[in-house]
This record gives structure tokens, sequence and C-alpha cells, in this order.
């Protein structure tokens, strides 16, 4: 049988008018701000109005660690957002935006696949609303501002060597990793070393990702530190007086996106912070709104439990005072086959043995996320090569976790397909069962609160750290930063630093190899292992086969 490919399926959409997605919540057209037919932010105003409005119930959505094989994970988070509504759950999707940089690497499109997307999928992995732009320009007005005050005489006194802020692109381009800047003479300013990096990677990203309201947003801004003097004091952003010419550009980007699923059902999708060196999650803004709106918000977290779910409990809820009803695991019967030693070409081949010897990496995730106090479905997200057989090797084994396995064919079918497993969800969020805690309190010193995640989430031995790292932290805690969580950044393919590393191993180790003060964003980030904040193409980027066909449309995209 032959399937339509997704642009095929998005581009056969019967899109509603924006405006009538927003009366399906309660907005008003005067508070929802169009651009175009099919997509619209809304005010600001609007949602200062909702304050007192009481929180509907939230369904968080992650993955096991994604292998080639793919899980589908917003994919899944589409599909069940469409199966909530079935049942006559008043329902909203939450995702992030696409960053342009993968889409004309290798990744391709972020909106969902199959029967399960979001649409208008090209505007959507393209410019949107102009978001990206907003923080990239932002990011970039603070650096010209930065060697723009050294140039003018440096009152402030700032160490060229220990200028921390950097420049952003949204693009893939290994070129500018590290680069010399103020070339060519004294009217160009001092030669310094410096680098891009992409800008989901920007502080800015996740400041914005993370603040309440303009004013938040501009307090937050001010708190970035961006160098550091000779005698090591720090200078924010708000000495350079950057922060409140970057509000106003990113005043229309702090306002959440409302578009729409395949089956005219409404989500917002706004932010995109990388989810190695930030949190990986959508905004808050866009979350809360949705929240006070519906009766269930269906959200996602990048890369798999370990990286993406840690960081939406231990930074995202603790920040905005969230709690999570129910979280969905999702994991495939392919990825499943590659855990157990499966090579990606014969991944078609039933082989049952393979599967339930893949089954750890599930298990462990499993394990996981109950340690938050959350329930724990898992969503088989359906491939039509999956057999009978190795379906229920994957139920039978978390049966044996103590969780649930549920079938899930909404790529193929939509809502109708999902409609078991929003029942489910449905049924355990309204319960009350949710116990949620963070996994570490905030007292808890910064070195106390990665060993707490490399041995609890990671299930590693130990932390190694040289005594630079550790007397880095220390200051920071004296300084008063040592009520922060942390971020780790490590690779998303395996629980180890190691991306080889398939499964589910213990005994390893996790090497601390750089820590990050992001003061504005309110986390401190240890990266351990080669975490690149600037991608670089692929020997054949996705770039090479997107066009314009003869009607006018986007080919090669997705």
């Amino acid at each position: 049988m032959a399937y339509k490919t997704d642009i095929e399926i998005a581009r056969e959409a019967n899109k509603k008018p924006i405006m009538e997605i927003g009366a399906k919540l309660g907005i008003g057209p005067e508070d929802l701000v169009p651009y175009g037919h099919d997509k619209a932010k809304v005010s600001q105003s609007f949602i200062s109005s909702l304050a007192d409005k009481p929180k509907g119930k939230l369904v968080l959505v992650t993955a096991i660690n994604p292998t080639p094989a793919g899980e589908g994970k917003t994919t899944t988070t589409v599909g069940l957002g469409d199966g909530l509504n079935r049942i006559g759950k008043k329902t909203a999707v939450c995702i992030r935006e696409a960053s342009l940089g993968p889409n004309f690497g290798m990744k391709g499109g972020a909106a969902g696949g199959g029967y399960a997307q979001i649409v208008p999928m090209e505007d959507m992995n393209l410019h949107f609303t102009g978001d990206f732009h907003a923080i990239t320009a932002a990011h970039n007005l603070l650096s010209a501002m930065i060697d723009n005050h050294i140039y003018w005489g440096n009152s402030l006194e700032i160490d060229e060597r220990r200028v921390t802020w950097k420049r952003v692109l949204d693009m893939n381009d290994r070129a500018l990793r590290d680069v010399v800047t103020s070339l060519g003479g004294v009217a160009n300013g001092f030669p310094r070393q410096t680098g891009f990096d992409i800008t989901v990677a920007s502080e800015v990203m996740a400041i914005l990702c993370l603040a309440t309201d303009l004013k938040d947003l501009e307090k937050r801004l001010g708190d970035m530190i961006v160098a550091y003097r000779r005698d090591r004091t720090a200078i924010y952003a708000r000495d350079i007086k950057a922060d409140g010419a970057m509000t106003v550009l990113l005043k229309d980007a702090m306002q959440p996106n409302l578009v729409q699923t395949l089956e005219n059902n409404p989500a917002f999708v706004h932010g995109g912070p990388f989810a190695n060196i930030a949190h990986g999650c959508n905004s808050v803004i866009a979350t809360t709104t949705a929240l006070k709106l519906a009766d269930f918000v269906v959200t996602e977290a990048g890369f798999g439990a370990d990286l993406g779910a840690e960081k939406f409990m231990n930074i995202k809820c603790r920040k905005a005072g969230l709690a999570p009803d129910c979280v969905v695991l999702v994991a495939t019967v392919r990825a499943m086959k590659m855990n157990g030693g499966v090579a990606k070409a014969e991944l078609g081949q039933e082989n049952v043995d393979a599967v339930k010897s893949g089954c750890a990496n599930l298990g462990r995730h499993i394990g996981n996320l109950k340690s938050f106090g959350v329930p724990v479905v898992v969503a088989i997200n359906h491939f039509v090569t999956d057999t009978e057989a190795e379906i229920q090797a994957v139920k039978d084994y978390v049966k044996t976790q103590g969780s649930e396995a549920i079938l899930s064919r909404h790529w193929e079918l939509g809502s109708e397909g999902s409609e078991p497993l929003a029942r489910r969800v449905a049924e355990i969020a309204e319960s009350g069962v949710s116990q949620f805690a963070p996994l570490y309190k905030d007292e808890l010193s910064l070195f106390s609160k990665m060993e707490t995640i490399a041995k609890r989430i990671y299930h590693a031995d130990e932390v190694i750290a040289d005594k630079k790292i550790r007397d880095q932290l220390k200051a920071w805690e004296e300084a008063g930063y040592g009520h922060l969580p942390v971020c780790m950044a490590k690779t998303q393919y395996s629980f180890t630093t190691d991306p080889t590393q398939r499964g589910a191993p213990t005994g390893h180790t996790v090497p601390v190899r750089e820590v990050r003060l992001s003061a504005g964003a309110g986390f401190v980030v240890a990266v351990c292992g080669e975490i690149m904040t600037m991608p670089g193409l692929p020997s054949k980027p996705a770039a090479e086969n997107i066009c314009l066909n003869d009607d006018g449309q986007i080919e090669g995209l997705f």
C-alpha cells in the first residue's frame, strides 16, 4: 500500500480560519494578531486577563533515547491532542518552533507526521511569525553594543579576553564557530577572538521561553552575564544598557503563536531552546496560557526523557509552578530492535528477541520518570512493519515495569488511531494520582545537583570535574547563584556521555568539562562530553533538495 508523504497530507489539509480556532478556546478576534489566515499571535493583554483562571490538566510527552529508527515524539504529541479532543476533552497542543539550521541540514520538519500534524507546515518550518529572527536580532544587538562600548573608551573596564557573549545565527555553519572580529584597522575596533552559536542555543531564547511577561523578560535580559573585568567581576547586559532595546525587539516574539492541527484543533507553537545547552521546552507563557484556556494541554520536551523530561521537571516546572498530571513515554518497535542490536536496514523484519533485549532502555526511562512521582503510560507509536508478536513483547515488558503500553496509530489514522491512548491518559490525569516533585531541592549545592541527576537519571557511578570547575561552582554559590537548577548538556543518544552506548548502561562516569552560568535564564549549564552549540551541515545537506516546483509549492522540505 502506498502512503502519502507528510507534505502531501499537509497540503490537502482543510484548514479553518485562525479566528475560528481561537474561538474554540474562547479567544475573541480582538485578542488575536493575525499573520495571514492560518496563524496568529495571542495578545499580551488577553493573556494577562487569564491570571485568576484555574489550570487544566498537563500531559507531558517524552521518549526513549532517540535512534536513527525514529520515535515520533511530536507526531504522538499532536496525535494525542487530537485524540483527547475526539473523546470530548477540550485540548490544546503546545510544541516548540523549528530552527532553520536543522531543516536545511538533516533533521527535516518539526510539525509531526502522517495524519498527526500541525499546519501550516511549510510556514512553521521556515520563517513562521519571525520569532527566531527577533531573538537573533536582540542577541546580536547586545553583541554590537558590547564591542561598541569597548571601542568608545571601555568605561566599564571590560577585559576583552573575557567577553563571553558570542553572536548567533539561525543556520548550521561550522565556519563561524571560531572567528576573529574587528580586523582592518583602528576604525573597526579592537580585534578579538569570538564565535557564533546557533540561535536556539542563545540565552535570549531560553529567557524568552521562561519569562512570564515583558517585565520579567526585561529583568532576565538585564541579568545576563556578558563579560568580566580583569578582577573577574561580572559585567551584565544591564551595565551595557541593552536590556530595554532588546525587550522592544522581543515584544511581539513574546506573544504565543496559535495554529491548528490537521483536525482543526488549537495548537500553540512558541519558542525553541536547545535541548542540550538549554531546557528544550516550549515557552512557559504558551503552556500556562493554554492551561487557562483548555481542560487538557499536551506538550513535549526535547530529546529523550533523560534530557528533555528531566529538564522539563527540574527547570521548567520548578520555575513556572507547573506539575504534569500524566507522562506519555513514546517508544517504537523499530527503536527497540535497534537498541537490541538490529541494523537500520533490517528493521522491517520480525525479530521478537531483539525487541525484548532492546527494552532495557525503555525500562530505565519508565523508572526514571516514576521517580518524579508521576504516572507513566508508554505509547507504542505504530509503524506498518510492526508485527503482533513484536508489539505484544513490548506490552509484556512494560507490564513488568509496573506501567502499561498502548498501541497508537495516529500517524496512519489520526485521532481515530490515538483514541485508546487518549482515553487512558485522560483517565489517569483526571484521577489525581500524580504526586509530582522535582528530583532535588534548591538548597543542594550545584555539584550535588549534578551528581543527583547523573546517579539517579543516568545511573552513573560518579561525576568527575577538575578543581577549576568545582572552584567556579563554589564562587557562583558565594555570589548568590547556588539555588539555581542545573542544566546537563550531554549527548541525547545515550544515558552516558558516549553516543554509541545504547540500552541501559550502568557503572559509567560523567565527566563535566565545562560549566556556564546562564544567570538571566536562571540555570547553570554543565557541559559533559562534546556538545556543539553551532552545528555544521552534513555532506549532502537537505537544502540541496529544497526548491519551488512549477506550481510555486515548496518541495523537499519534509
